[in-house]
């Protein structure tokens, strides 16, 4: 099949490692053909390129920011988004026939771009759901229901699903959530379809891994708590801080954060106001670096903001799984990111806002039998539920009938 891939993710080739790359190579793997869409935002300071390379051709159009940047900024390039894309389609694919758009959120700007194609080539719609705007904006006070902007990308929203085929949820939680509060969905359409990834085979002896604690002083005699990934107004910077603070009193934690976003700038001026022993703020690392440095920790962090009504299912995740870590998550009561954890058996859940439980679960933690036994569950779960092979026969199913 010919499958054309929007998101909004910047990339040159399928071969680095994420939920996207990952999925497009198993497609490619099975003898697809890929057509990727991968807009460069204009930070980066690069013109509309075509990158062409056996059976994988990525379109990357010249687009305003809509990453990490303030609300306006983000709001006024996602409305110009849709019809750069489309406009860039009609030029670089003209003579392609697609069997299959396979789409993500966010953005929820791709309608014009999806119904063009479906009528042009007669080809099958099918979401990604990794985003629920605009309620999520409204659960963070960002605007209100009667808003003007609201109401504008409501409705964008609801054209994204009418449009789509099917709809491949993170979760249960998300399907429910999404037949719920859109009543004109056929519910057949609708399944989960997990974030996913290739998981890689993870080797490191303990010298390797007290060494790459010493080059960024993380100390080797501490249970390390790590957070990676974007730091914003969803991830309830504020409860983080204090679990940063209250973990100054624990001799046997540390908690470690690595990420970038609209609310580094916060986390950033308490480090240096406060300077915490048992802590540590760095500035996002390329993917290698990360990596390394999650491999060399011992238990993953989820924060979400507890003002939540949808249920976001982060993908930080799958890493954290990969490394055969335990997970402490501590998250809104509308996700069931807590509860996929917990029924694994392969960490715990706390709801954003329960200090006292999250130390607690901290404590806990530091047990080393205990990291080790979730550990081990954390990468047999991931192995059997959350594979980029998983997810790709989930979509095909449906053209296998």
């Amino acid at each position: 099949m010919n499958i054309l891939f929007l998101s909004l993710l910047d990339f040159t080739d399928i071969n680095h490692k994420s939920i996207y790359s990952d999925l497009l190579r198993e497609f490619h793997k099975n003898g697809h053909f890929i057509y990727a869409v991968s807009p460069v935002e204009k930070r980066k300071a690069t013109n509309t390129q075509l990158v062409n390379d056996d059976r994988i051709i990525i379109f990357k159009p010249k687009v305003g920011n809509i990453q990490k940047t303030n609300l306006l900024e983000k709001g006024l390039s996602t409305l110009t988004l849709e019809t750069i894309i489309l406009e860039g389609i009609k030029k670089t694919f003209s003579d392609v026939k697609f069997d299959l758009v396979l789409y993500t959120t966010p953005p929820i700007t791709f309608d014009k771009v999806i119904r063009y194609v479906k009528k042009r080539d007669g080809a099958k719609s099918y979401l990604l759901l990794k985003d629920i705007f605009p309620q999520n904006a409204v659960d963070l006070n960002m605007f209100s229901k009667k808003s003007p902007i609201y109401l504008y990308f409501r409705h964008k929203e609801k054209a994204l699903y009418r449009n789509s085929d099917y709809i491949g949820c993170m979760s249960r939680a998300n399907v429910e959530y999404i037949l719920r509060h859109n009543s004109g969905i056929n519910p057949k359409t609708v399944e989960v379809c997990p974030n996913s990834i290739d998981p890689a085979k993870i080797e490191i002896v303990d010298e390797e891994k007290n060494s790459i604690r010493d080059k960024y002083g993380i100390p080797n005699n501490k249970t390390v708590f790590i957070y990676g990934g974007n730091l914003g107004k969803p991830q309830g910077v504020d409860f983080l801080i204090e679990c940063i603070q209250a973990n100054e009193k624990n001799t046997s934690s540390f908690i470690l954060v690595v990420g970038s976003g609209t609310e580094f700038g916060k986390l950033d001026r308490f480090f240096k106001e406060s300077n915490p022993i048992n802590a540590k703020l760095i500035s996002q690392l390329p993917k290698t670096e990360y990596d390394l440095l999650v491999n060399s920790s011992d238990v993953g962090l989820i924060f979400l903001d507890k003002r939540f009504t949808i249920p976001n299912f982060p993908s930080r995740l799958l890493p954290y799984m990969q490394a055969s870590m335990p997970v402490l998550a501590a998250t809104d009561k509308n996700t069931d990111i807590g509860e996929v954890i917990e029924n694994g058996t392969f960490g715990f859940w706390c709801e954003s806002g329960s200090l006292e439980k999250f130390n607690k679960l901290v404590t806990k933690l530091c047990n080393l039998k205990l990291r080790n036994d979730m550990g081990k569950k954390a990468r047999e779960y991931l192995e059997d539920n959350y594979t980029a092979k998983h997810s790709y026969e989930i979509i095909i199913n449906h053209f296998n009938k």
